[in-house]
């Protein structure tokens, strides 16, 4: 793949998928979603690492809500399905990546939420990145802090 050309998540292969339940409609799971994933990028940290591994995406800019064609830095979203799915893609020196939540509807004011992480890592190099960052399970904690905050999020915005 050339610099510069889109990365489809659907062409990368699947590292993992976790999910759970939130106790609030879809719309407001997605209302919290599109905000704990624009606070979580939003971070100078997040552009600081954007920026040491060279990603393609270094900064935010594009439409808000979050919408195709926004970016955050180290993501680009490559699709915003309204209370359905957001798809998140990424590319840097060390390797090729997505990251798609998906929200579906399980009845009575609840909704499952998850995330699939797909990537790929080129090169050796590319294996040693593998190794720190989904071997360590530091990619682990991360997306299930991100779940955790958008559960946390959307139920709190349901009481108010």
């Amino acid at each position: 793949m050339l610099a510069g050309q889109d990365v489809h998540s659907s062409e990368l292969p699947c590292i993992d998928e976790h999910a759970g339940t939130v106790k609030a409609e879809p719309d407001e799971v997605w209302r919290a979603l599109v905000e704990v994933v624009e606070r979580s990028f939003a971070a100078p940290l997040a552009t600081a690492i954007a920026r040491v591994l060279a990603c393609e995406d270094d900064g935010r800019s594009g439409p808000r809500p979050l919408a195709a064609g926004s970016r955050l830095p180290g993501f680009h979203v490559s699709s915003a399905l309204v209370d359905h799915e957001l798809a998140l893609v990424g590319r840097h020196r060390f390797s090729r990546y997505a990251l798609i939540f998906r929200l579906q509807p399980i009845g009575a004011g609840r909704c499952r939420v998850s995330a699939e992480t797909r990537a790929e890592f080129p090169g050796a190099v590319g294996r040693l990145y593998r190794a720190l960052v989904i071997g360590t399970r530091g990619h682990v904690a991360v997306v299930r802090l991100i779940l955790l905050a958008v559960r946390h999020t959307a139920q709190r915005q349901r009481r108010v």
